[in-house]
């Protein structure tokens, strides 16, 4: 199915950049006006997304993030890619409290959250390649009768 608006845009692995993207990405859902709760939730899930790029991809280092969001009928597709370290273990990874963190600020829910806030989340990540995230959800709005 062709994609009604695409935006693209890149980010450095800064974490003031987290924010920007959770805005960006909000501003094409509301093309759809979305209910709070939907905005609120793919907002989170994109935060999730970012910051495992910034946390996990790229450590210490600064690298790029790209983001690219497709409105496609009721429906946003938010891909999230790094160029950093990789997943090893992506089933792994996807548990819920499993975190490769040893500072012990991280609680290992970025993967659950991001699955409770979306309708459908792909991952795919080679180790030293990077990583991609894909979120899909729909945004029935509020004229919805659910």
């Amino acid at each position: 199915m062709k994609a009604d608006n695409v935006i693209r845009m890149q980010v450095e692995s800064r974490s003031c950049n987290e924010g920007f993207a959770r805005v960006a990405v909000a501003a094409v859902a509301a093309q759809l006006d979305p209910t709070l709760e939907e905005v609120s939730e793919i907002k989170t899930a994109v935060s999730e997304a970012v910051t495992n790029s910034i946390v996990h991809g790229y450590g210490d280092t600064i690298g790029m993030i790209y983001i690219t969001v497709k409105r496609i009928g009721r429906k946003i597709q938010v891909v999230i890619r790094d160029k950093g370290k990789g997943i090893e273990d992506i089933e792994r990874a996807r548990e819920p409290l499993y975190t490769t963190s040893t500072g012990g600020e991280r609680s290992g829910m970025g993967f659950t959250i991001m699955e409770t806030f979306s309708d459908r989340l792909r991952v795919s990540s080679r180790p030293g390649r990077g990583t991609r995230v894909t979120l899909e959800k729909t945004i029935y709005g509020k004229d919805d009768p659910r």
